[in-house]
């Protein structure tokens, strides 16, 4: 049997605010937030390998999600200096999206290859996407899609747990998701 403390406690280590455990059917979807992606408001839409379309059809995404038996939901939170601070917001994205890839890296150690990690966000690992050259990604294996780009209802998937989706005036929070499978038999 999976030790969950173990998990949440590699989530904190590694630099996660908050972590805990919830069971896939927690984790609410929704079609229309692939569509917000596809409305490209941030710009990676089609021109990144970590976003839609190039991580797959939503329906195959989502009914992957549902492959999984449980997940270590974790948040970030960063003080930014008002509600208009753009630029920290986009260094508290960068600075989440290197504690999901440390989390990345140690949660191998407890469970192994066979799990998905999705995070927040489009890849920053190189200056410009290989995608946009027509090129392979030079580093699939660090890929962390976002959980948006999954169909996945951020809001509602934190409602209800201790992981509040808004933390605060001059707060930023971004959540990352490690799905896994336990084991029926331990």
């Amino acid at each position: 049997m999976l030790d969950y403390d173990l998990l949440i406690r590699t989530a904190l280590e590694n630099g996660a605010t908050k972590a805990m455990i919830i069971p896939q059917e927690k984790v609410i979807t929704n079609r229309a937030f692939w569509d917000i992606c596809a409305g490209n408001g941030c710009g990676n839409f089609n021109q990144c390998w970590n976003c839609p379309p190039a991580i797959g059809e939503i329906d195959d995404l989502i009914a992957k999600i549902r492959t999984y038996t449980h997940g270590v939901l974790y948040q970030t939170i960063w003080e930014i200096e008002d509600s208009f601070d753009f630029e920290g917001m986009g260094e508290a994205g960068s600075q989440h999206k290197a504690t999901s890839r440390r989390i990345q890296e140690a949660i191998k150690n407890v469970l192994g290859e066979g799990f998905l990690h999705l995070s927040s966000g489009g890849c920053d690992l190189c200056e410009r996407c290989a995608k946009k050259d027509n090129e392979p990604c030079r580093f699939p294996e660090k890929l962390l899609p976002p959980m948006e780009g999954y169909g996945i209802d951020v809001y509602r998937t934190a409602k209800g747990t201790e992981l509040k989706y808004i933390n605060g005036e001059n707060t930023v929070t971004y959540f990352g998701l490690v799905l896994f499978t336990e084991a029926e038999n331990g």
